[in-house]
């Protein structure tokens, strides 16, 4: 469904990525952990089209989409939600996620309505459709986030930390959404810190410290891996009690 190949970003003297390559199956659950500043956003961000590599590759259903732009690769089936929710805060639930529908995907306006509303209703947010989106707490504003990523139709979803901030109460329901997406045909990338609930649905798990790939396969066998230990735990000092749950 995806692959990157070879890829490679740096800021002038730093190098973000360096190198990652990796596949993503229909119907998987691809887990990306690591210490803060490994690349995994910047990841994001070039998979997406939002930021151009300085090497290697992005192929979508087999074609290099290296080149295509965010919105292009968007309308070709890969959504994507951010870290921080920043919705329309003037607008209801529905019209954020109409919004998306309407420009991320292109459609007209009676097929982006019905797009807006199963992607509201995918997301656990169909109840909250007439609500202000300024006004919602932060599990709902993560689904919120979550609408607007399926209301383009993707067949490829990339997530960046999307349980971040969320009670233990409120994570089963979220991890039960994802589950839902990706037994319904969809193949997600989830970017995660909380990372039990990563655990609890993903197939397979790379991990990435300094810009590379050190661990890749079985998430159990991933963290508890030599490397993930040595560089994950020990560059990122919570992830230690993350890791033992």
């Amino acid at each position: 469904m995806l692959a990157a190949r070879d890829l490679r970003k740096r800021y002038g003297k730093l190098v973000v990525l360096d190198g990652v390559g990796f596949e993503l199956a229909e119907r998987e659950v691809l887990g990306v952990v690591g210490p803060n500043g490994a690349g995994k956003s910047t990841l994001l961000n070039l998979l997406s089209g939002v930021t151009p590599p300085d090497g290697g590759s992005v192929h979508l259903g087999g074609q290099d989409v290296t080149r295509v732009s965010a919105a292009s690769r968007c309308r070709r089936g890969i959504g994507r939600s951010y870290q921080v929710p920043r919705p329309f805060g003037d607008m209801t639930v529905f019209e954020n996620v109409l919004v998306a529908a309407r420009f991320g995907a292109g459609l007209r306006e009676a097929a982006a309505r019905r797009a807006a509303l199963d992607a509201l209703d995918r997301a656990g947010l169909a109840s909250r459709a007439n609500d202000s989106a300024g006004g919602l707490r932060l599990l709902d504003r993560k689904r919120l986030e979550l609408a607007r990523a399926l209301g383009t139709g993707p067949t490829v979803v990339l997530l960046d930390e999307i349980a971040g901030g969320l009670t233990e109460h409120e994570l089963p329901d979220l991890v039960e959404t994802i589950r839902g997406l990706r037994d319904s045909g969809m193949s997600i990338i989830w970017i995660e810190h909380v990372v039990h609930a990563l655990l609890a649905v993903a197939d397979r798990l790379i991990c990435l410290t300094y810009g590379r790939v050190v661990a890749e396969g079985d998430p159990a066998v991933v963290m508890a891996s030599p490397a993930v230990q040595e560089s994950y735990l020990g560059s990122d000092p919570g992830a230690e009690a993350e890791v033992a749950s």
